[in-house]
């Protein structure tokens, strides 16, 4: 068994957070028989696996140590309250990658057993797994040099709006995550927000409406506690979605003519 306590305290990537299934269901495989190659081939490389639970407000790294035709078995986390909240989730998400292939999948039930080498997470196995390629699915992290903002407008108690500005962390076709704004309104998971605004330097503005999919608090490295969001772009127009793309591309250009030196 891998150690739980190095798999537990490390801090999951941005780009760890669950995506919407149903947005990629071409991707899902369901058949019995992938499923467990995929399983098995994250078990054999030791990939590393965050678990998601509590609407996003939970999260631990974890690794697969055993599978069968029956379930699997999973490393137990270092902090005990964290793997009571999972235990007690309806639905634990899993998001990790193979061979640079982002997997991720839904466990119910999990509990906790007494494996060879101790205590450890068991669930059935998933109904299927999602399996993208980096062409289907890429997450830009955005410049520090050049970060993108995204204006939200927000309903306030009397009817009107609120424009606020939050910082984007990473970008995508399908969504984006930011910094939750410090404003005092609310800000959930599956809310939306039609007429957001992204600037995008040197390609145009994307005008959509998000909606929140999960929550996360941060602690910054000066100490600061922050909530991080993931937001799926709902029915972003063609136009739109290519500025984003164009965007992307840009930016990963300039990145890899910086690091050879050409510019």
């Amino acid at each position: 068994m891998s150690d739980p306590h190095n798999a537990a305290q490390s801090a999951p990537s941005t780009n760890d957070a669950p995506i919407e299934p149903a947005d990629y269901s071409r991707y899902l495989l369901r058949a019995k028989t992938e499923v467990l190659f995929v399983l098995r081939a994250m078990q054999a490389a030791a990939d590393r696996i965050t678990m998601h639970f509590n609407d996003g407000r939970d999260s631990l790294l974890t690794t697969l140590i055993a599978i069968d035709d029956n379930g699997m078995s999973l490393d137990i986390g270092s902090d005990a309250e964290t793997n009571r909240r999972a235990i007690a989730a309806d639905k634990v998400f899993c998001v990790g990658s193979h061979d640079k292939v982002r997997i991720q999948f839904l466990l119910r039930g999990v509990r906790q057993i007494d494996a060879n080498d101790g205590p450890a997470f068991r669930a059935e196995l998933p109904d299927s797994v999602l399996r993208l390629q980096r062409r289907e699915y890429y997450r830009l992290t955005t410049p520090v040099a050049r970060p993108l903002k995204c204006r939200i407008p927000m309903p306030k108690a009397d009817g009107t709006s609120l424009t606020v500005e939050a910082s984007i962390i990473d970008i995508s076709g399908g969504g984006l995550a930011i910094m939750v704004p410090p404003v005092g309104v609310e800000f959930a998971p599956d809310m939306a927000f039609p007429g957001c605004r992204v600037e995008l330097p040197e390609v145009g503005h994307v005008v959509a409406t998000l909606q929140v999919r999960n929550l996360f608090d941060v602690t910054l490295r000066s100490g600061a506690h922050v909530s991080r969001a993931g937001c799926q772009f709902v029915d972003l127009p063609g136009p739109m979605l290519t500025l984003v793309q164009r965007y992307i591309v840009k930016v990963e250009r300039e990145r890899k003519a910086r690091e050879s030196g050409l510019r």
